[in-house]
């Protein structure tokens, strides 16, 4: 009956080891969060940084409580769905949608039940992302840049770089759902300062490319370039072509100033990525996003570029100096 005992006891020990990693040993597995953009990831280099430092102010750093998994679409519309789709199959714990019309719809198209984080240009409401910025309801919310009323303000920069220039071209996309409403508010700015719009499509290559070739048939003295992705992810072309044909243009964000734009006034992209990690991080603790309001990035910076300004024979004046949160040399 001696060796009958040592085998119960074995076996008994055995189930209990089994069972015991699922009792005491068990290490919660760590949570996933999947970083889904519609762009590719060597353009966003600091804005991927901004959203780490977002989750490790509410306590989440990368590969030791929390896995992130990166899926980017490199400017492939069809793509973000197909990646969207995966990531959700893959049962993450959070989504983090960044750019445009195209990731945040996509994620959402393809579950109502794993919770999204987004950060967006587009009037979230419009597009019927969320009910409403302060009460979204659902499994969605995030940051937008959306009714940023910056736009005019682009213009009374431009007016003090450029006190003569009478006709300004605008450079938008016409399948930006946000890019129209921003035009009829450039157009009674303009009109108020006896000043004239001129708005150039593009949509392609090609479009702007000919909307720079069009800026002398226009008489056009300078030129705003409208916030949005498609233009962003095309911004080294346009820089060449502005300095180019010598036209002093003033941008949306920094990164087209740091590359040899002339200035650019807009909200920090920065800002809002890390705005968006601290939403992932309040989700991972618990939060819902439907008691999460919609935020906007509340940082805004003027950046100059000295040595553009130079080069088109423009003499900043101090005011816009002294205003300036970064100034290129």
């Amino acid at each position: 009956g001696d060796r009958m005992n040592r085998r119960d006891i074995a076996a008994m020990l055995g189930a209990a080891l089994v069972a015991v990693p699922h009792i005491a040993l068990a290490q919660p597995s760590m949570p996933t969060v999947a970083f889904l953009s519609s762009g590719s990831p060597n353009d966003f280099t600091n804005l991927v940084t901004a959203f780490h430092r977002g989750l490790k102010e509410t306590g989440f750093v990368d590969g030791k409580n929390v896995t992130i998994v990166y899926r980017w679409a490199d400017n492939q519309a069809h793509r973000v769905t197909v990646l969207a789709r995966e990531l959700v199959h893959r049962r993450v714990n959070v989504i983090m949608a960044s750019g445009g019309a195209l990731t945040a719809p996509a994620a959402r198209a393809a579950t109502s039940v794993i919770p999204i984080v987004f950060v967006s240009g587009v009037d979230p409401v419009a597009i019927r992302l969320v009910r409403s910025l302060s009460r979204p309801g659902g499994n969605i919310t995030g940051v937008t840049f959306f009714g940023d009323e910056l736009t005019p303000k682009r213009l009374e920069l431009l007016r003090e770089l450029l006190p003569k220039a009478k006709t300004i071209a605008v450079l938008f996309n016409p399948n930006n759902p946000a890019a129209a409403a921003r035009l009829l508010d450039l157009q009674a700015t303009a009109r108020a300062g006896q000043q004239q719009v001129v708005p150039l499509k593009a949509a392609s290559e090609s479009q702007v490319d000919a909307a720079f070739a069009g800026l002398s048939r226009h008489r056009a003295d300078a030129m705003l370039i409208d916030g949005d992705a498609f233009l962003y992810s095309h911004r080294q072309r346009i820089i060449a072509l502005a300095q180019r044909y010598g036209v002093p243009a003033v941008y949306s964000q920094r990164k087209f100033v740091a590359r040899g734009g002339l200035a650019s006034y807009g909200t920090s992209n920065e800002d809002a990525y890390r705005l968006a990690g601290v939403y992932v991080g309040r989700i991972l603790k618990g939060a819902r996003p439907a008691d999460l309001p919609v935020v906007r990035p509340t940082k805004v910076e003027l950046v100059l570029n000295l040595k553009t300004a130079k080069a088109l024979g423009i003499a900043i004046p101090r005011s816009i100096l002294l205003r300036a949160d970064k100034v290129i040399e």
